[in-house]
């Protein structure tokens, strides 16, 4: 487990909701990738990331799914792809990544509380 933290460090993660409108190989990355372009609504608008996801998923499997990234992290260069947003999940036994799931439709752009 992590240090403890306070509610103020917490509120300074910015998660958000999003719907994946684009999923595409991304062959250049040195792990197995996936890139998503997610929309995060109005406020956010339309982001980028790689999500090393492609032992459980294709990216046709993505298209329309919502996901939560992390939307206040710098900018990373992955290869020739610049990620924008950190899309979240767990490891299973194995260390592969599943998506961090919402169990009900919310409105793209709200964040976690």
């Amino acid at each position: 487990m992590s240090e403890t933290i306070s509610f103020d460090d917490f509120l300074k993660v910015d998660i958000r909701t999003g719907t994946v409108i684009e999923a595409r190989p991304f062959p250049e990355a040195r792990k197995p990738a996936i890139i998503l372009i997610i929309d995060f609504g109005p406020e956010i608008g339309v982001k980028k990331s790689s999500a090393q996801v492609t032992v459980h998923y294709a990216p046709e499997q993505l298209v329309g799914r919502q996901v939560m990234a992390v939307v206040n992290f710098p900018p990373r260069q992955i290869g020739p792809l610049r990620s924008e947003v950190l899309t979240l999940g767990f490891e299973d036994e194995a260390g592969a990544i599943v998506l961090a799931a919402i169990d009900k439709p919310v409105p793209n752009g709200r964040r976690l509380m």
